[in-house]
């Protein structure tokens, strides 16, 4: 069962411009008319549509869909309207200021992206909202939390696949005396090596760590640190590991049991749908034994539903 609608056949920006100004006038939105052309653009054909309206009428695109939407379905459609890089600045920033205080996100978005995608972001950061992203971190996280955040987004780190066994098998030990070894833990050494290392040399890390003390480093984690620092943590753990399977797990989480975390849903899907969104489908898919649009499809409904399903793309 899918309420997904037909793609619509390929117009211009400008085609789109208009058809939005009509859906906006009169009584009511014609909110199916603006789900179905805007989940099926991608992000330089939102910006050319931004464009063509500014200058058609005279007006900005953005606020007239904060006027016209409401709700989730607002929500989300304007996180969409941004391009991946701006979107991550935009959580980032909500997440960091002391009105939509929201930690978490804030976190699994820096976390999650890889040295590239947070220095992109960083620089936009700074630009659009007037102050670098370590001072929001400076005033809003406090402790170790804090202090990972900071040499996070600070540090450059490798992109490669390679990886060095020598090293791995140090930082293990390192790991070692500073968590399971020892009486309370060296905090700074897990900072220091979360922070320096890239994520093939993680990966390499848990499983030299599990070869030399047959235990998991997640296990590890979760017994020697708590709060945000452990989701930090964990965070960069799996997504050095596989990124998708992450994603996946936190959009399960978001829609167990009583109630659905909007928010994340919200907030991963529109994310990730330019990013890496058929990965994490087929993670869900092997995890969960259910699609991720099966999912979604009994936890939402109307336009915001909609919406959803068409970012999403088919059923499979």
């Amino acid at each position: 069962m899918s309420t997904l609608s037909v793609p619509p056949v390929p117009t211009s920006p400008r085609d789109d411009a208009i058809a939005l100004y009509r859906a906006f006038k009169g009584f009511g939105c014609d909110t199916a008319a603006v789900v179905n052309i805007l989940a099926h653009r991608d992000a330089t054909q939102r910006a050319l549509i931004q464009q063509e309206y500014r200058v058609m009428y005279s007006d900005d695109i953005l606020k007239r869909l904060s006027s016209e939407l409401h709700g989730k379905l607002e929500t989300s459609v304007l996180l969409w309207m941004h391009d991946p890089v701006a979107r991550d600045a935009i959580v980032v920033k909500q997440g960091l200021s002391s009105e939509t205080k929201n930690l978490q996100a804030a976190t699994e978005v820096i976390c999650s992206r890889t040295p590239s995608q947070i220095q992109c972001f960083k620089q936009l950061y700074h630009s659009r909202f007037g102050v670098p992203l370590e001072h929001d971190i400076e005033m809003q996280a406090s402790g170790d939390h804090k202090k990972l955040l900071l040499a996070y987004v600070s540090t450059p780190r490798y992109e490669g696949l390679e990886f060095d066994r020598e090293i791995a098998a140090k930082d293990s030990k390192a790991l070692f005396k500073a968590g399971e070894k020892k009486l309370g833990t060296d905090e700074k050494t897990f900072i220091h090596i979360f922070s320096e290392r890239s994520r093939a040399q993680l990966a390499a890390i848990i499983s030299a760590y599990h070869d030399m003390y047959g235990n998991s480093l997640k296990k590890v984690v979760k017994g020697e640190t708590s709060g945000l620092f452990e989701y930090a943590l964990l965070t960069i753990l799996s997504c050095s590991e596989n990124p998708a399977r992450y994603f996946a797990k936190v959009l399960h989480k978001a829609m167990m049991g009583l109630g659905t975390d909007d928010t994340t849903l919200i907030r991963v899907i529109v994310t990730r749908t330019e990013i890496d969104m058929q990965y994490i489908k087929a993670e869900y898919l092997k995890k969960y034994k259910k699609t991720l649009n099966d999912a979604v499809h009994s936890e939402t409904s109307g336009d915001y539903r909609t919406f959803l399903l068409s970012l999403l793309g088919p059923n499979h």
